[in-house]
């Protein structure tokens, strides 16, 4: 077990703001949770000791959220995730994260700039914001590429949001949805990373001290999120997709440029 109480100022933190992300925010503070950490650890055992908490912190959400998910988004999202995990496995030994997060930072930050100019024009013409019709093609691609970001660098909020913000369900909905993909996700990535040898006495009992930090966080995001309306959900949520790609942009090029 780790016991240095600089890396428990780090890590605490780090979990509290994963588990509200977890409750229902999403976007950029669950980018925040595995940087945080690595300021006194390494990214990859990083990475290790979050991941049995964050299955703790899914099965909280997928109990407060169990009456609420859109069967079609996962049936369309999940075949391509599972690919995208696959890819992640057996690139691990070659694949660059930060140009990965570069890219998928750039992306989001495009979404979000094609998001605001749209509502620009929409409230100069009086219009309201229309919701996208599932796309089978679309919803494949951002899947696979969520289940590999997620796999490398736990990133996979983002490529999700891109296909699934549009698609404007009850927040509700669009929160239960998201948890039962990153759950699936997230079990599954137990085995590769078992596979990988990143599970060893030392992180795992580092991760059951962290753990009850997690449900109370979660719920804490919970709490919050039932009661936010959609017209106040959706332009929050945009904003955390916003700061969650400056994050990737960041760390992508100050890693590069190093």
């Amino acid at each position: 077990m780790m016991t240095d109480p600089i890396f428990y100022a780090t890590a605490i933190p780090a979990v509290i703001l994963v588990g509200l992300s977890k409750g229902g925010f999403g976007g950029a503070m669950a980018l925040l949770g595995v940087p945080l950490m690595a300021l006194t650890i390494s990214p990859v055992q990083a990475v290790a000791i979050l991941l049995p908490i964050l299955i703790v912190m899914d099965i909280v959400s997928l109990w407060s959220w169990r009456s609420h998910w859109d069967r079609k988004t996962l049936v369309i999202m999940l075949p391509g995730a599972l690919l995208g995990i696959a890819i992640g496995w057996f690139t691990a030994a070659w694949v660059t994260v930060p140009m990965i997060k570069l890219i998928v930072g750039a992306v989001a930050l495009w979404f979000v700039w094609r998001y605001v100019s749209q509502n620009l024009i929409s409230s100069r013409s009086g219009d309201q914001p229309v919701a996208r019709a599932h796309q089978p093609a679309r919803g494949a691609f951002w899947g696979t590429l969520s289940g590999f970001t997620s796999f490398v660098s736990h990133a996979g909020g983002p490529p999700y949001q891109i296909y699934a913000l549009p698609l404007r369900q009850d927040p509700k909905t669009y929160t239960g949805t998201s948890v039962r993909f990153f759950a699936i996700i997230n079990a599954i990535k137990l085995v590769p990373y078992f596979a990988l040898g990143q599970f060893d006495t030392t992180n795992l009992s580092t991760s059951l001290v962290l753990a009850p930090l997690a449900p109370v966080a979660t719920l804490g995001g919970v709490y919050i999120v039932r009661r936010m309306k959609p017209d106040i959900f959706y332009p929050f949520m945009y904003v955390m997709v916003l700061l969650a790609a400056l994050k990737l942009i960041w760390d992508g090029a100050v890693h590069l440029m190093a």
